[in-house]
């Protein structure tokens, strides 16, 4: 019997684990989880009867296989959810699907809402060119963005940076109003030094071009056109949040006879003379362990796995080592309402305004974006009819002066910030608040990232290491592109495929997920 050692249990380790344990009955199966929960940085947190999402998952993905894989541990429901009862709403069910006020086992169907707020003022995420945007704008403003995006046609920059690429696609002044400030707060660098294949990755064919083009679509009612993953209107989301499908992944992966051990960090990896992992060291508790195994599928942090390797070589040491991250906190807010109105057509509990999650774009805050949890599933509030319950996030670095903050001092400036944005008056309106941080949650394009196709090279040569995920790969995967690198790495032990560039080219052709139905689930 063969032993697999998958290091998280995050979307891709819990993958790879459900994948191997059902497609082989000869390989043994044991996921090592640094932490108490499953999901990573896809986990829910659940705190007084209110959850929150760490960092908003929508699902949806192009792949076949991925939806028929989320609908097998979450059938799509089968019966309105609670604020579709209340509001009346009609809502795509599937027919004897779960009943979600009955069962919690359960996928639900719901808007895709995301908005810029900007000058005090709602903007369409992507920025879409509709009257009510021109409106906003202004004539001048409108005319300065004309002139420019003309301008970015006629001159293209050269795409060495994230800012001539957004500049080539959108024109200097929609950069400067919406991707400048924002890709600067998110990443703690100016959008020029940033390798342009994160908007590449994160934009897939997203422009003003692709915005015309699908609003001309919309309107003369074209069947069957492509939608940019930026531009759908709906998504698959789990009645608990994010984290459900993973404990439902993790309870399977153990009905199946597979171990996981949870609290236990991995620290270090063993090589032998031929290149080959023997067998890691992971410590819980305060004590080191030593398991051996065959096959390691790895979604731990590639800095920290090469860190923890012995014998690399100097330069593919030197290249981990300097891969960058970005950390991420959120603060979890109730409140009885906020202040912005609802001043779309859509209709939602308490009337607030319907977005999942809204991203601010003012320079005189460090707050990047706000989930309003009440939108994503009524399951999430405690209490819906009668409170907001919102996740106040920010982008920092551990160590920073915001990872150092206390509970008590975030909370100050979360709520000072959302005073300074109108979206509530004073500080003794907050019912309560609640801080939850994550390390590692955006790989970063820049520092030594330039440089990882020969880390890439470096880490192949490794027969029995399979790479997989977002910082498995240092690469900012959604979920879908995270779960298929499992699936390609599950593929190759099983098939005995030696050549891993299949694992590694996950969600950097364009047309590997855009293949499928247009109908079909991305997750963010």
């Amino acid at each position: 019997m063969k032993r697999a050692l998958v290091i998280g249990a995050g979307p891709a380790g819990l993958t790879a684990a459900y994948e191997l344990l059902t497609k082989s009955k000869d390989i043994e199966v044991t996921v090592f989880e640094e932490s108490s929960s499953f999901g990573g940085i896809s986990k829910t947190v659940e705190y007084k009867g209110n959850r929150m999402d760490m960092g908003g998952h929508r699902f949806f993905s192009k792949i076949p296989e991925v939806n028929e894989w989320w609908d097998k541990m979450l059938p799509m429901q089968g019966a309105p959810a609670y604020d579709d009862i209340l509001l009346n709403r009609k809502v795509p069910v599937k027919k004897g699907g779960p009943n979600p006020e009955k069962e919690d086992h359960t996928m639900l169907t719901r808007r895709r809402v995301s908005r810029i707020y900007f000058n005090d003022k709602f903007y369409d995420y992507p920025v879409s060119l509709k009257m009510e945007t021109l409106k906003n704008f202004g004539f001048m403003t409108t005319m300065k963005v004309g002139f420019s995006y003309l301008a970015s046609l006629i001159h293209k920059k050269p795409e060495d940076s994230l800012e001539n690429f957004y500049i080539n696609r959108f024109g200097r002044k929609l950069y400067s109003m919406f991707f400048e400030y924002y890709t600067e707060n998110l990443w703690g660098r100016h959008p020029r030094e940033i390798d342009p294949s994160w908007g590449a990755q994160r934009s897939k064919g997203l422009s003003i071009m692709a915005i015309l083009k699908d609003i001309i679509e919309k309107k003369l009612n074209k069947k069957n056109r492509k939608v940019e993953t930026s531009l759908i209107e709906e998504f698959k989301y789990p009645k608990l949040g994010p984290g459900q499908l993973w404990e439902v992944t993790a309870s399977r992966v153990e009905e199946l006879g597979g171990t996981i051990i949870k609290n236990a960090r991995v620290t270090k990896v063993h090589k032998n003379s031929s290149n080959v992992i023997t067998s890691l060291t992971y410590e819980k508790e305060g004590k080191e362990y030593v398991m051996e195994g065959d096959y390691i599928i790895s979604s731990m942090p590639v800095k920290d796995l090469v860190g923890g390797m012995n014998d690399v070589p100097a330069d593919a040491a030197r290249i981990a080592a300097g891969l960058p991250y970005r950390d991420y906190m959120t603060l979890g807010v109730l409140v009885p309402k906020i202040n912005l109105k609802n001043k779309t057509n859509m209709k939602t509990v308490g009337n607030i305004v319907p977005d999942c999650w809204v991203y601010v774009q003012d320079r005189n805050v460090k707050l990047g974006r706000f989930q309003i949890y009440n939108n994503w599933s009524p399951y999430m509030v405690n209490d819906l009819e009668h409170t907001v319950w919102l996740g106040l996030e920010y982008f920092v670095s551990e160590g920073d002066e915001f990872w150092k903050m206390t509970e008590e001092e975030f909370s100050k400036v979360g709520i000072a910030e959302m005073i300074k944005l109108g979206l509530i008056d004073r500080a003794d309106v907050v019912l309560d608040t609640h801080m939850e941080k994550v390390k590692k949650a955006y790989p970063a394009y820049f520092d030594t990232y330039d440089e990882i196709d020969s880390l890439v090279a470096y880490l192949s040569t490794i027969d029995n290491l399979y790479c997989v995920g977002r910082n498995g790969q240092h690469r900012y995967n959604n979920i879908d592109h995270s779960m298929c690198t499992s699936f390609e790495a599950v593929g190759n032990i099983l098939s005995g495929r030696k050549d891993k560039s299949n694992i590694w080219s996950v969600n950097t052709e364009k047309e590997y997920h855009e293949e499928a139905k247009e109908n079909e689930a991305q997750v963010d």
